[in-house]
């Protein structure tokens, strides 16, 4: 699978989150990804050099 084939690739609320994290939109996205099975795939699908960089830009350390 391609990231495109992940809606996370492309999803409106992550771009909320990206373009201002302390949103409320932004927030929920935050906190929803902890359980997200849509995340968990897009997540455990990219290289180690891409989960690296997405665990430090949304200080995420779940399914390491």
């Amino acid at each position: 699978m391609t990231d495109q084939d992940y809606p996370c690739a492309h999803c409106p609320l992550r771009a909320k989150y990206d373009n201002n994290p302390k949103s409320l939109v932004g927030r929920l996205w935050r906190w929803h990804i902890n359980f997200c099975p849509g995340w968990k795939a897009y997540f455990t699908h990219q290289s180690e050099a891409a989960k690296a960089e997405l665990r430090k830009k949304y200080d995420f350390k779940k399914y390491q």
